[in-house]
């Protein structure tokens, strides 16, 4: 109900009340004087409130038109992003059905080729077709005339020479066996010399091929490294929202950080184990100060680097006190002390280096020769194995570069580029450091094979020998990578030698699973004894 109303309907009935008063009181002319007064005040009262409401008519009108005009503009706006929302995701759609459309039309365009190259090879190959009818009839007609031209002759031969075809032909294939097996020997000993020739760089491609198709338990122990964490709820901390510190520790330490649903762990994945334990030591000291992300991540990593680094020359430097060798250059300290960080076939380069290292002095002691510069030489041996940048040499000849770069002695430069065979050797020691370092790798247990498949490994191939005929006793030796196999030389041709020795190692190749290589060495002997009396 409208307030002007109620007030005017309030004054009505007062002024009926005073009204009817005065009429039963006419007489009485002051009460008539007090009553105009009131009605008189009345009025003026009803003048206010008229004035009242119609102020506050006014200003509820005005927060009306005020609130009418936001809701107006809210709407607005709200309609304004709805329709940019709308039309970026249209764009989207949009764009990726014109793509599809585009990948459609390139397949459809290949397609097209493809049916056009196939029809033009199919009516190549019915030209062919035909052509080679017309010659298999010129052949059968040919090869008819020439059976009975070969007939004829036969029967001349036979009466010339007073022998039966089968008689003949039996000669014949008998020369012809001892021939053919002769020229495929002196054929597999040149197909033998050119696969040498081509070993290095087809082996590169084998082990290139084979690394990308396996995923073997030795690759996965040495390229991974599991983090363990207190609780999974730390695994989010680590990611970062929308994954940016993931992606800061990636970039920051070069490794790959694998996040599964493995509980409380997370895989730090390179090839390098150096980096690998720079991602593991900042991961740590993250966790443990609780403050993850991006600026932080890379102060603890160049920090936990650092700190590596110190560690890795102090580790060089306590090696070579032990050993007793002095003078090394800084960098070659620091090389040795990287070494901690390698694996060489799953052995620890550092403990390989210092055992060839110690096997080098003894063995030049009791030769006579210098046990001071064969120790250095065969500490420094594989240095090439753990380059700061990557090159194209192999580990023997950058190791020889890099100990002549740092002024090492010649003796020791060409010790360790002789060690596989890659340089000629000048030097008595360089044969030295070769020994020890076979020795060293091939003790048994020394690279995780264990005791167990080694012995049976030997006498694998020991019972593979000598199941050929005409074998009287095999041995392997230099741990398995040497298989020596002496032969009955009544049975045994110096021909069939070289057959056999062939044979066997296709067959070790073929059945067998061994690091290395193996050197199969057929020994055929023939003695003549009598006694005088």
């Amino acid at each position: 109900m409208d307030p002007i109303s109620i007030i005017i309907g309030i004054a009505s009935l007062v002024i009926g009340g005073v009204v009817g008063k005065l009429a039963f009181s006419k007489n009485n002319k002051k009460e008539l004087e007090e009553a105009q007064k009131k009605i008189q005040e009345v009025e003026k009262q009803i003048a206010e409130a008229n004035s009242q409401a119609r102020d506050i008519v006014k200003e509820a009108k005005l927060q009306a038109e005020t609130i009418r005009k936001e809701k107006e503009l809210e709407a607005k706006e709200k309609f304004v992003q709805l329709r940019s929302e709308y039309d970026k995701e249209v764009n989207d759609r949009n764009r990726k059905i014109n793509e599809a459309e585009n990948r459609i039309k390139q397949k459809e365009i290949s397609l097209n080729q493809k049916d056009a190259a196939i029809d033009k090879q199919v009516k190549e190959n019915e030209a062919i077709k035909e052509n080679l009818n017309r010659q298999i009839e010129i052949v059968n007609q040919k090869r008819t005339e020439l059976e009975k031209h070969q007939e004829e002759h036969i029967k001349r031969l036979e009466k010339i020479a007073n022998l039966t075809a089968e008689e003949a032909k039996t000669q014949l294939i008998e020369s012809l066996k001892n021939e053919a097996q002769t020229r495929a020997l002196v054929l597999q000993q040149e197909i033998i010399e050119n696969a040498k020739e081509k070993a290095n760089k087809e082996a590169r491609k084998i082990i290139i091929q084979s690394i990308q198709r396996t995923a073997s338990e030795q690759a996965i122990e040495n390229t991974v490294t599991v983090f363990h964490l207190e609780s999974d709820e730390i695994k989010g901390q680590i990611i970062g929202r929308e994954g940016r510190n993931i992606r800061a520790i990636e970039a920051a330490t070069g490794v790959d950080l694998i996040v599964d649903d493995t509980p409380e762990a997370i895989l730090l994945s390179s090839f390098d184990p150096l980096r690998r334990e720079i991602a593991r030591l900042s991961l740590q000291r993250l966790v443990a100060d609780g403050r993850i992300h991006p600026a932080r991540i890379e102060e603890v990593v160049e920090k936990t680097r650092g700190q590596l680094e110190a560690q890795i020359v102090e580790i060089g430097e306590r090696t070579v006190i032990e050993l007793g060798i002095h003078g090394l250059h800084k960098e070659l300290v620091r090389i040795v002390g990287k070494m901690r960080f390698r694996s060489s076939y799953g052995q620890n380069l550092l403990m390989h280096s210092r055992e060839t290292a110690n096997l080098c002095a003894i063995m030049a002691s009791e030769l006579g020769l210098n046990p001071k510069l064969a120790k250095r030489a065969g500490l420094l041996h594989d240095i090439g194995k753990v380059p700061d940048e990557e090159t194209e040499l192999s580990h023997a000849l950058l190791g020889a570069k890099l100990a002549e770069k740092y002024g090492e002695n010649p003796a020791v430069v060409n010790a360790i580029g002789a060690h596989h065979d890659e340089m000629e050797m000048q030097y008595v020691i360089s044969p030295i450091i070769q020994a020890c370092d076979a020795i060293s790798g091939a003790r048994p247990g020394a690279r995780r094979e264990m005791m167990q498949q080694y012995l049976q490994r030997i006498k694998d191939l020991e019972t593979l020998a000598m199941n050929y005929q005409g074998v009287e006793k095999a041995y392997a030796i230099q741990a398995g990578r040497e298989l020596r196999v002496i032969v009955e030389a009544d049975k045994v041709t110096d021909t069939d030698s070289d057959k056999l020795s062939f044979e066997i190692a296709q067959k070790i190749q073929t059945d067998m699973t061994y690091p290395g290589q193996i050197k199969v060495t057929v020994i055929r002997e023939k003695r003549a004894v009598n006694l005088a009396r």
